[in-house]
C-alpha cells in the first residue's frame, strides 16, 4: 500500500497539531522528576496505546513519584496498591458487603476503579491476586458478586518489581508478563541528575507537594488515540515489524544460526501488535504522522525483553535478552 505525498502531508499536519502538548507535558513532569525521560515517555506511550507497563528497578528511583506526577499532569485519577503476601483479590477489585440494618448486600468497588493504578511490588502478592488484576487488565471490567462493572477510560496499570530482592516474592509467569505492553528497566540517575535531585527535593517535605499544572485530560487522550489510528504505517514497515518478531522465534532465518540455541521461546503475536502500536506512539511523540524503522528499533527492546525466554545455555554463557534483541535488530533487513 503506497501513500501519496498529499496524504502524508495532511496526516503530518494533523499529528503536529495534536502532539503540540508533548513538550509542555514533559516540562510539567520535570518540575518534579529529574531525568528518567525514557520511563516517563514509555508510561505515557502505554496510556496512548491502551497498554500496561511493568517498571523494574531498585527502590528509590522515583517510580511511584513519576506515576503520581504524570497523573496530576494528565488530570486523571491515581491510586496505589502496595502488594503484600497477605493481599486478597477483593482488596484490589472490590467485594460484596452485607448490611445488617437493611439485610441487603451492596457491592463496594476496589482501588482498581481508577485511571492510573500503581501495583507496587506486584511480585510480592500470591498468584491468585496477580491473576485477578491481570484479568481486569485484559477484560477492562471487574465482576463483583453478580454484577460486572466496566473500568474507567482510560485505564492503565503500572506495576513495579524489585529485581534485586527475590525472597518472599512470587515470580510473574511468562503468560502474565506477556500481558504487559512494556517492560521498562529503570536505571540510576547520573551524578549531575542526582545533584539536582538533592538540591530540589532534599529540603522539601515531599516532592508530591511541588505544584504542577494539568496539561491534558481523558477526553484529549481519546482524541489523540483517534489521531494515531490515522497515522501512516506503510507496507514495508509493517513487514519489518513482523520480521523482527519472527526472528525471535527463528533467528536462523536472518542469518543468526548461532543465536538459536540461546532462545527457548520467541515472542508471541501479541508482541507484533504491541510493537506496531508502540512505534506509532513513538512517532507521535516526535510530531510525525508516519512510522519509520527507527521508531521500531527504539521501542523494540522494551516490547520484547519480557517476551523472549532464554535457554539454560544462554544463562550459562551470560547472554542477556538485550543482547539477543540487539543482534536481531542488527540483522533483520531494514526497508
Amino acid at each position: 500500500m503506497s501513500v501519496g505525498a498529499y496524504d502524508i502531508r495532511v496526516i503530518n499536519d494533523l499529528v503536529e497539531r495534536e502532539s503540540a502538548f508533548v513538550e509542555r507535558l514533559m516540562t510539567e513532569v520535570h518540575k518534579v522528576i529529574v531525568g528518567q525521560d525514557e520511563m516517563i515517555e514509555r508510561v505515557f506511550m502505554g496510556l496512548l496505546c491502551h497498554g500496561h507497563v511493568l517498571l523494574e528497578g531498585a527502590p528509590g528511583l522515583a517510580k511511584t513519584l513519576t506515576v503520581s506526577t504524570l497523573a496530576r499532569c494528565l488530570h486523571m485519577e491515581f491510586k496505589r496498591v502496595q502488594f503484600t503476601p497477605d493481599l486478597l483479590p477483593s482488596d484490589v477489585l472490590g467485594t460484596v458487603i452485607y448490611n445488617h440494618q437493611t439485610g441487603s448486600f451492596t457491592n463496594r468497588k476496589g482501588p482498581v476503579f481508577t485511571n492510573l493504578l500503581l501495583a507496587d511490588e506486584i511480585n510480592r502478592a500470591p498468584a491468585k491476586v496477580q491473576s485477578a488484576l491481570l484479568e481486569a487488565m485484559a477484560e477492562r471490567q471487574v465482576t463483583i458478586g453478580d454484577t460486572s462493572y466496566p473500568l474507567p477510560k482510560p485505564f492503565l496499570v503500572l506495576a513495579t518489581q524489585n529485581p534485586i530482592e527475590q525472597e518472599g516474592t512470587y515470580t510473574l509467569p511468562e503468560a502474565q508478563l506477556d500481558r504487559f505492553m512494556f517492560k521498562i528497566k529503570v536505571g540510576y540517575p547520573t551524578a549531575e541528575q542526582e545533584l539536582q535531585i538533592m538540591q530540589r527535593i532534599g529540603g522539601a517535605p515531599t516532592a508530591a507537594k511541588i505544584e504542577v499544572q494539568p496539561v491534558i485530560g481523558p477526553d484529549d487522550i481519546a482524541k489523540v488515540q483517534q489521531t494515531m489510528d490515522r497515522m501512516i504505517v506503510e507496507q514495508p514497515v509493517q513487514k519489518y515489524i513482523v520480521d523482527v518478531v519472527a526472528a525471535t522465534r527463528t533467528p536462523g532465518a536472518v542469518g543468526l544460526e548461532k543465536l538459536a540455541p540461546f532462545i527457548d521461546f520467541g515472542a508471541s503475536p501479541r508482541a507484533t501488535i504491541a510493537l506496531f502500536q508502540a512505534a506509532r506512539a513513538h512517532a507521535f511523540m516526535r510530531h510525525r504522522g508516519y512510522v519509520s524503522p527507527e521508531d521500531i528499533k527504539a521501542v523494540a527492546p522494551d516490547i520484547l525483553r519480557h517476551r523472549i525466554i532464554l535457554s539454560y545455555e544462554a544463562e550459562a554463557e551470560g547472554k542477556t535478552v538485550e543482547e539477543v534483541v540487539r543482534a536481531i535488530l542488527e540483522h533483520v533487513q531494514v526497508p
